[in-house]
């Protein structure tokens, strides 16, 4: 399970090291795409398979479905991490998700998650102050 949160920096050539620890959960060859909430999603070439085989199963005749697929999958790169566990973020996802050279990277059970630092502080905030409505809805569906 990917789990943490972790602060890096982007280097001029737009890569970035994955931890350690996620590095060998993710393994050699890892998809990295737009994710939800400006950040980037990056999973493993296993998961990456699930996923699109969910995505699959949305029907085509829905927009929603169409939307969410398009947006998801046309801006994914199979990529693969060098020998010091750093990958290239594609230009146009660094722009997606507004990265500087300062960035978080976050385990999220089954993805990694990219974030610009400024980005990430501003949303841990929001959810930190919404934490007891958000518990609150946990709650009722039995999560917490």
């Amino acid at each position: 399970m990917l789990l943490g949160e972790y602060n890096h920096t982007l280097d001029d050539k737009n890569r970035v090291t994955l931890p350690a620890k996620f590095k060998s959960e993710l393994g050699k060859k890892i998809v990295i795409t737009r994710g939800l909430d400006r950040s980037l999603f990056i999973y493993s070439e296993k998961e990456w398979k699930i996923i699109t085989n969910k995505l699959a199963e949305l029907p085509m005749t829905q927009s929603d479905s169409r939307g969410f697929s398009r947006f998801f999958l046309a801006s994914a790169t199979e990529v693969e991490p060098d020998k010091s566990g750093r990958v290239l973020v594609p230009e146009r996802l660094k722009s997606f998700a507004h990265l500087d050279r300062s960035v978080v990277i976050t385990g999220v059970q089954s993805r990694v998650e990219i974030w610009d630092q400024k980005e990430w502080e501003e949303y841990r905030d929001k959810m930190e102050t919404d934490g007891d409505s958000m518990a609150e809805k946990l709650g009722e569906i039995g999560i917490i």
